[in-house]
Formats: C-alpha cells, sequence, structure tokens
C-alpha cells in the first residue's frame, strides 16, 4: 500500500512518539502499543539505539502498523531508518531535501511545520501530513487559522502537550491526527501503565470520531 492510501485507512491516527525507548524493551512496549490500536510507531533517532528498536519494531509489526524514525534531520537519516524497515518519516522542522528523499523512498512523510509558509512549503516538496509542534506553542486558534488556509483535507497533527482530555479539542479546531510522546510513553514506565495510557488515547479518538 502506498503512504497516500495508507493515510486515507490508518485508524486511529495516532503516532506513538517512543523516545528513549531501548532494545530491550522495544519488543514489550510494541506489543502492548499495538494491541491497544495504535498503527504508527515513531523511534526518534536522538537517543541512543534507536535504529536497533526500528528494527525491531518493524520485524515484529503486523502489515497494517507502519514503523519508523523521528527527529529524521537528513537524507543519512531516511535512508538509515528506511534500511531499519522504517516506512515512517517525521522530523521537528521543515527541510525540502529530507522531504523530498523520504517520499522517493516511499515513506509517509509528516514533517514539522509552525507557521503557514513552513506547512506550504512541506506540502510542495510532498508531505503526506504536517506535524504541527511545538502544538503548545502553535495553540488551538493557531491550528484554526492554519487550516483555513491550507488546502481542504491537509492532515494536520499536533505534536506536544496533547493529553487525552484535551483531543477532542483539538479535532474540533481541525486536527485529523496526533503524535503523542511522554503523555504515552516514558523510558522506565511499566508495561501496566503504557498500556492504561494507549487506551485513554485510543479510547478519546475513538469517541471523538463517533460523535
Amino acid at each position: 500500500m502506498n503512504p497516500s492510501d495508507y493515510l486515507a485507512t490508518v485508524d486511529p491516527p495516532l503516532v506513538a512518539i517512543l523516545r528513549g525507548l531501548t532494545p530491550e524493551e522495544a519488543p514489550a512496549v510494541g506489543r502492548v502499543l499495538i494491541d491497544a490500536g495504535f498503527r504508527l510507531l515513531e523511534v526518534p533517532l536522538n537517543r541512543p539505539g534507536a535504529l536497533a528498536c526500528i528494527r525491531l519494531l518493524a520485524d515484529m509489526a503486523p502489515p497494517e502498523v507502519w514503523v519508523g524514525g523521528g527527529t529524521m534531520l537528513t537524507v543519512h537519516d531516511v535512508a538509515d531508518v528506511r534500511h531499519a524497515g522504517g516506512r515512517l518519516m517525521v522530523s521537528p522542522n521543515c527541510d525540502p531535501e529530507v522531504i523530498s528523499h523520504a517520499r522517493a523512498t516511499g515513506m509517509l512523510c509528516a514533517p514539522g511545520v509552525a507557521t503557514p509558509t513552513e506547512a506550504f512549503l512541506a506540502l510542495r516538496y510532498g508531505a503526506h501530513a504536517l506535524k504541527l509542534f511545538p502544538a503548545e506553542a502553535v495553540g488551538i486558534a493557531g491550528l484554526k487559522a492554519m487550516k483555513s488556509v491550507l488546502p481542504a483535507g491537509t492532515p494536520l497533527w499536533p505534536v506536544g502537550g496533547v493529553t487525552a482530555p484535551s483531543l477532542g479539542s483539538w479535532v474540533d479546531a481541525g486536527a485529523t491526527g496526533f503524535g503523542i510522546g511522554s503523555q504515552l510513553f516514558k523510558p522506565g514506565m511499566s508495561l501496566k501503565d503504557v498500556a492504561a495510557s494507549a487506551h485513554a488515547f485510543v479510547t478519546a479518538w475513538r469517541k471523538r470520531a463517533a460523535a
């Protein structure tokens, strides 16, 4: 399945941001998240062992679950993550070279943007979804304003500070998905706590989608 078709069908469109995940815990954490309903798993590259985690998660993931890297800042990052089996490119910034290279390799591209200028640039170079980051700084009002000028149907994923209780307010403003980091996973969290957080976010999404 190509990234555009996958993006149109993935449910829920929630990206688990697993910063600080270790290879030793990756299989168990991945299983908990997949069982809870997560279909997008991201391991940021700015922590040791990230590529090994991506490889382990990609090997265990069923076809409907796409794994990839976060904090992907260079074309070398793209090559490394793709070689590890990753199909998702997430970055905190908008770098046209990285976006176009990731798209050319068949990855689902979600670069970070915080302004309309960055958003339109990212779309021009092939972004499939826009990571609104940092969402706390842009705010719900900023999301509404950006949505009003972007092409209809542009996927917008707030990242940063989103909680399960606040998810519905972001959806009302135009969010179509989310990246969830420390509210979902932190190094040292028990599998029980990860599972509870994962279920809370999936439940919040399903409740809002059914409204």
